[in-house]
């Protein structure tokens, strides 16, 4: 029995103690270990996570503890939907990176989700994992996820000359799209523009609108590269959507990040976003955990849909005013400490990018500048 939601004068709306997000600790654990207990991954989730969204480091010794569904939900009786909807995605995370992903895992986790009252997309699309229907999988995931919602019609933020009908279709002959990034060429140093068309040029990326080019919806996301300071290796792909996705205030943003976690950890993804396919093992390597919680952490106090974001429209102010106004905080020191680096640092590209923006600049007869990104 689920239970209800707090009404208007009983809820809480503070932000959780230390002792509720051991509470919480405790539940993740719970719900998400396979029968030998959370794995390394899963622990290290836990923690960063927690940590980073909470400003409290929790016991995970204590966090072994079992807990039931019920009395889970019933210490979460004055939060409401939205809070525990988030706590549901935490629970959804720690099971998706679970290779196999054991059945009795995702009906626990099913139940945690259904004493708290929440009915989250991505419980079908674990389910469908843990069966091995992974092609199943990704329909639901469509089905389900955050782009289930797209507008042909409405999405004028991606500026193309027709109407997309799926948010992952590619539009490589556009002239007035492709214009319109050409345009950003005549951006001022230092502004938002000009360090799009930087980024582009030194990897070797093609404008929307053009043969070879990305989904203009998916070049949405390359914007956020730049202003929340990321760098564009796969690690860097995970930091950029786990942002995106937290900083969405529908819930069923988080879609974006299971998404890259089914494409660059487990695979149960073989493709997505129209351009990326799977390439496993990244979020387990070392440090990304850490990573990756600071930039939930930095979505959350965003909160825009960065996604529905009409860039152009700022692309000639300075970066760093661009920042503050959409509520971008700068990147935590431990976040930094493992690894996490910006589009213009050593590290901050890959060794394919890199070769792609040196023939870029050949055919454009033009010395090829990497703007600072350099290989690690």
């Amino acid at each position: 029995m689920p239970v209800p939601f707090p009404s208007p004068a009983t809820v809480d709306l503070s932000p959780p103690t230390a002792a509720e997000v051991q509470a919480i600790a405790r539940g993740l654990v719970s719900a998400i270990s396979p029968p030998d207990g959370p794995t390394h991954l899963q622990a290290m989730l836990v923690q960063a996570l927690t940590t980073s969204m909470t400003g409290f480091s929790v016991d995970l010794g204590a966090a072994a503890e079992p807990i039931d569904a019920s009395s889970f939900a019933h210490q979460l009786a004055r939060r409401d939907e939205p809070y525990r909807d988030r706590i549901v995605q935490l629970m959804l995370l720690g099971e998706l990176v679970l290779v196999p992903l054991p059945p009795e895992v995702v009906s626990r986790v099913e139940l945690f989700a259904s004493e708290l009252g929440v009915d989250d997309g991505m419980l079908r699309v674990a389910h469908d994992c843990a069966t091995d229907h992974l092609g199943l999988a990704m329909i639901d995931f469509e089905r389900n996820g955050y782009t289930s919602e797209w507008d042909p019609d409405g999405e004028a933020q991606i500026h193309t000359s027709h109407a997309l009908m799926h948010a992952w279709d590619p539009d490589d002959d556009d002239p007035d799209l492709a214009a319109r990034w050409t345009g950003l060429e005549a951006c001022p140093p230092g502004s938002l523009g000009a360090a799009m068309v930087h980024f582009y040029r030194s990897r070797g990326f093609v404008y929307p609108g053009l043969v070879g080019s990305a989904p203009p919806y998916l070049a949405q996301h390359d914007w956020v590269h730049v202003v929340a300071d990321y760098g564009t290796t796969v690690e860097s792909e995970i930091e950029v959507f786990g942002f995106i996705a937290r900083a969405i205030p529908n819930p069923r943003g988080f879609s974006l990040l299971a998404m890259v976690v089914g494409l660059f950890e487990t695979g149960y993804l073989a493709t997505g976003a129209g351009l990326f396919e799977a390439d496993r093992g990244h979020l387990s390597t070392a440090g990304m955990p850490e990573r990756l919680g600071d930039a939930m952490r930095r979505g959350a106090i965003c909160g825009l849909d960065l996604m529905a974001f009409d860039w152009f429209t700022i692309a000639d102010r300075p970066v760093n005013e661009v920042r503050a106004e959409l509520g971008i905080v700068a990147k935590s020191a431990s976040a930094v400490a493992a690894g996490s680096i910006g589009p213009w640092e050593r590290g901050g590209i890959s060794p394919f990018q890199l070769e792609a923006g040196r023939h870029l600049a050949e055919r454009e007869g033009r010395p090829f500048d990497a703007y600072g990104a350099c290989l690690a």
